[in-house]
């Protein structure tokens, strides 16, 4: 990792620090765009073909049903999983949203009600590894909204099968259809829907940069579909102090660096952090890492920067805006007030990322490349709409009638005023 000091930065070079390497889809969209008009033309046929091509894999049937399935799972593997899934529901419980209902003046009621989006599209990645706690992350956030129709894609394993794993899982949250399908030509199935894949209306989930392009296209085109957010590579930025263990640091470090070799890496420290200490720790624990030569490459393009407070160090960690923030700070929760800008915050010395991305119960599917700044992680409200109404009494349309026609007048819109002044005259 490249090193830095804060005091030796001009403002320049801290914007481009802040700036993510500049993701160039122009090829990929020439790869992805016939793949999304084949299966809008072809359906299941052209789904199929796509996943020979590209997974090695022809499963048959296409889509699988999750109640029709009889997973099979160890007790340790069960165990882990079901005591993750009950933490991630307490926490996204907790957001259910309440009815809203206020007397603007009197007899004006306005309100304000949640309905869930009627059918959503979860993509789980396959690839280097099969993930159940993104299908948890999406699926159970999705069944607490609502949502009558939840669809799952993901590419089928070397022998042809969803793995137990996530039909489990699938069962749980009540999902309708399993497409055993991965990349652009699963978004496509998803946002158009074909023989056997429902179409849906909100598409969730990460994936590789074919994935990323299809959900791009997809939201700008005629299947109306929406997606969760804007996604880049995955990222963590640290701050520590004196009093952060350079052993946990560097663990941290290594935890997002190993996820590919584009993932962001930045350690913000204080002069007095060990930081000798750090870069040993980053060795050594960097040899036992089975994703060694990924992890590598991640920190190869990364940086730290040593900075004279950690007011600094917020500072700047409000500007990049990380997916990840960790606080190895002493008293990391009083600077809460201080961070403005994160997908996900970990506080405190024994709060690791690993814990957000499987099983303390908050959302890891975040906001990446600088997003962070204007959009949320995935939430039960990711899932919901919300929808106005109001209900004026005569009295009510008599006490708010003079503002609404002096400002249709104003705006010179006579047929909104006459709406108001009809019904007053009667």
């Amino acid at each position: 990792m490249k090193r830095y000091v804060y005091s030796e930065l001009t403002e320049k070079e801290i914007a481009k620090l802040c700036k993510r390497p500049k993701m160039h889809f122009d090829d990929i969209f020439e790869v992805v765009n016939p793949i999304i008009d084949d299966v809008r033309s072809e359906g299941d046929k052209a789904v199929s073909r796509y996943t020979r091509k590209f997974d090695g894999a022809a499963p048959e049937p296409l889509t699988l049903s999750p109640e029709d399935e009889a997973p099979v799972l160890n007790d340790e593997i069960k165990e882990a999983i079901d005591t993750a899934f009950k933490n991630i529901y307490r926490f996204h419980k907790a957001q259910l949203p309440n009815a809203m209902e206020v007397e603007t003046m009197p007899g004006v009621r306005c309100m304000r009600v949640t309905r869930p989006i009627e059918r959503v599209g979860l993509y789980v990645p396959g690839g280097t590894a099969m993930l159940p706690s993104t299908l948890m992350m999406l699926g159970i956030p999705a069944a607490l909204a609502g949502c009558r129709e939840i669809v799952i894609a993901t590419p089928p394993g070397k022998d042809n099968l969803v793995a137990d794993e996530l039909t489990y899982i699938a069962k749980k949250i009540g999902a309708s259809v399993i497409l055993q399908s991965g990349g652009a030509q699963a978004i496509a199935a998803m946002a158009f829907g074909t023989e056997s894949v429902p179409k849906v209306n909100k598409i969730f989930g990460p994936g590789n940069q074919y994935v990323t392009a299809a959900k791009m296209q997809l939201q700008n085109s005629e299947a109306q579909v929406a997606i969760d957010m804007p996604a880049g590579p995955s990222e963590v930025l640290v701050i520590a102090d004196d009093y952060a263990e350079p052993v946990y640091v560097a663990a941290d470090l290594l935890s997002q660096a190993e996820h590919g070799s584009d993932s962001q890496v930045v350690l913000l420290a204080t002069k007095g952090f060990d930081w000798d200490q750090c870069k040993q720790e980053l060795d050594k624990q960097l040899e036992q890492l089975p994703r060694k030569k990924m992890a590598e490459k991640a920190l190869n393009h990364s940086f730290s920067i040593e900075v004279e407070s950690l007011e600094q160090a917020f500072n700047f960690s409000n500007r990049f805006a990380p997916e990840h923030l960790i606080i190895q700070c002493e008293s990391a929760e009083s600077h809460v007030d201080e961070i403005y800008s994160a997908g996900s915050v970990f506080l405190g010395k024994w709060s690791p990322e690993s814990a957000g991305d499987y099983a303390s119960g908050t959302n890891h599917t975040l906001p990446t490349y600088g997003y962070a700044r204007m959009y949320s992680g995935v939430s039960v409200d990711s899932f919901c709409k919300y929808i106005t109404m109001q209900h004026l009494s005569k009295e009510g349309l008599k006490n708010i009638a003079s503002s609404v026609e002096r400002l249709a007048q104003l705006e010179e819109l006579e047929g909104h005023r006459r709406a108001v002044s009809l019904r007053l005259e009667e």
